[in-house]
C-alpha cells in the first residue's frame, strides 16, 4: 500500500505508535492486495481504531474476530 498524502518514513521515525494505528486503519478502509492483518495487533489496537474504521467493515471485524451477532439499525442508509 502506498499512501501519496503521507510522509510514512518521517511518520514512522517520529510516531511509531500512532503509526502502526494508522497503518493498521488505512489498511482495513481501503485494503491492501497483498497484506495479511495481524489479528493479535488488531485486538491490541481495537480500542483506539474502531471508531475511525468504516462502520461495515467495522461490523464485519466484530463478527469475524469475536462473533458478535447483530445487525445495523434500519435507519442507516447511503446518505446518512
Amino acid at each position: 500500500m502506498y499512501s501519496w498524502s503521507t510522509d510514512e518514513v518521517k511518520f514512522k521515525k517520529d510516531y511509531p505508535e500512532k503509526y502502526k494505528e494508522w497503518k493498521l486503519i488505512q489498511e482495513i478502509n481501503f485494503g491492501s492486495d497483498d497484506i495479511q492483518l495481524n489479528k493479535k495487533q488488531l485486538i491490541d489496537l481495537w480500542p483506539k481504531i474502531s471508531q475511525d474504521l468504516d462502520i461495515y467493515k467495522r461490523r464485519l471485524l466484530e463478527y469475524l474476530v469475536w462473533g458478535k451477532l447483530y445487525s445495523l439499525p434500519a435507519n442507516v442508509t447511503f446518505w446518512s
